[in-house]
């Protein structure tokens, strides 16, 4: 497995979160980034999950709710990439795969554009 502090890999999730454009990072309500080692035991392979209610859902009715959770895996990554750059290119695109979910765009449309 390639090796990588917690804290280098955050910043590489920094960085792809910076290369998002600022017209979309402005569109972004009430989402919060957050950095994990291992995902679920259920699926060890996951490399980030969005949890909560995407923009296109959000009705009246939404208010006073907690952030939505975007969560990016250091394990997974590290352990399917060879060198820096292929975990720099997968981080970059597992966090625009999880913000894309934010907008309400879904996995079949995200393979679609190569961000499956």
């Amino acid at each position: 497995m390639l090796e990588m502090t917690r804290a280098e890999f955050e910043e590489l999730v920094a960085e792809a979160l910076d290369r998002i454009p600022p017209e979309l990072m402005r569109l972004m309500d009430n989402v919060a980034v957050f950095v994990e080692d291992e995902p679920p035991a259920e699926d060890p392979e996951l490399l980030g999950l969005y949890e909560g209610t995407p923009l296109t859902d959000r009705g009246e009715w939404y208010a006073g709710v907690l952030p939505d959770r975007i969560t990016i895996y250091r394990g997974p990554t590290l352990r399917m990439c060879d060198n820096r750059e292929d975990v720099v290119s997968e981080t970059e695109v597992t966090v625009v795969h999880e913000i894309a979910h934010h907008f309400g765009i879904d996995d079949a449309r995200l393979h679609e554009l190569g961000y499956g």
